[in-house]
């Protein structure tokens, strides 16, 4: 078991990138973030942000390991935020 914080990032150079990726993915959902305090949210508001994030991040890693075509520009992928990694397995 890890001993690390769930609230932090596996790779700390990524954060930049997922705090872009979830301000994408909450512009396109409709959701109201803020940076900073987003108390006001609901639990579905904010697990809906999480959840699509994750489904993006599947996404973008199943089309990398198949060799398919990236996103478009513009769109995060998870290959652009595993900064630092570089090893295939």
């Amino acid at each position: 078991m890890s001993n690390r914080s769930s609230n932090t990032a596996a790779v700390p150079e990524a954060k930049g990138a997922l705090d872009r990726f979830k301000f994408e993915v909450a512009n396109e959902l409709g959701v109201p973030l803020t940076d900073g305090y987003n108390g006001n949210l609901t639990s579905k508001q904010n697990g809906s942000v999480g959840g699509y994030m994750v489904k993006k991040m599947i996404e973008a890693q199943e089309r990398q390991m198949s060799g398919g075509a990236s996103m478009p520009a513009g769109n995060m992928s998870a290959g652009n935020m595993s900064a630092g990694s570089t090893s295939q397995y």
